[in-house]
């Protein structure tokens, strides 16, 4: 993929908290969507970082695969396709994998808790069109992420529950990250208002 062609298209990225609102802000916008989250790491990777507890930390950047989330970003990018993983976070492991196309649109969206990690080198890369963070209080975040991830069953509720006080905790810090590396801040409804705008609705 030569880097210096202009790709057939540009990504925006959405990045926030957990729960905060990111995947339903890309469902919603009518653009392709590359999911991130699914780049995980296997949850047996002896590479997974590990909290105190011992137990798995999903928050932690080195949990996650960045070189092949950019690259399958890239990939999106200049030639209209890619394959990414099929990641079940109930079980920490990834279970298929799916094709993703533009099928001739100018932008997608790709978003996911480490986008902090991707901006610089995607507009490096001459493929990022926007960048943003999503603005919410983070207690309201904390209540739909618990509820999500209790629906979805994807980790015991005590679980759930420790993680949960532990990002509500981070949660501003997080998203000073992701405007520091790049991203705009932006409230839920103002993000559905630009990413309508951006795919032409």
């Amino acid at each position: 993929m030569p880097a210096h062609a202009e790709p057939l298209a540009k990504v925006v990225l959405i990045g926030g908290a957990s729960g905060s609102g990111k995947s339903r802000l890309a469902e919603l916008s009518g653009l392709p969507i590359l999911r991130l989250d699914d780049f995980y790491r296997e949850g047996d990777d002896p590479a997974l970082p590990r909290l105190e507890s011992g137990e798995a930390d999903w928050d932690h950047p080195l949990s996650w695969h960045r070189d092949r989330a950019l690259d399958a970003l890239e990939q999106l990018a200049r030639t209209g396709r890619t394959t990414a993983p099929l990641y079940d976070i109930s079980r920490s492991a990834a279970t298929g994998s799916r094709e993703i196309t533009l099928d001739g649109a100018p932008l997608f969206a790709a978003e996911g808790i480490f986008v902090a990690e991707v901006v610089a080198e995607s507009r490096r890369r001459g493929i990022l069109h926007d960048a943003i963070v999503v603005r919410r209080s983070r207690w309201l975040t904390m209540g739909l992420r618990f509820a999500r991830d209790l629906r979805e069953h994807r980790k015991s509720p005590a679980f759930l529950v420790k993680r949960g006080l532990i990002l509500a905790g981070r949660e501003p810090a997080i998203v000073a990250r992701l405007a520091d590396a790049g991203c705009r801040p932006v409230r839920v409804r103002a993000a559905r208002r630009m990413l309508a705008r951006a795919a032409g609705r």
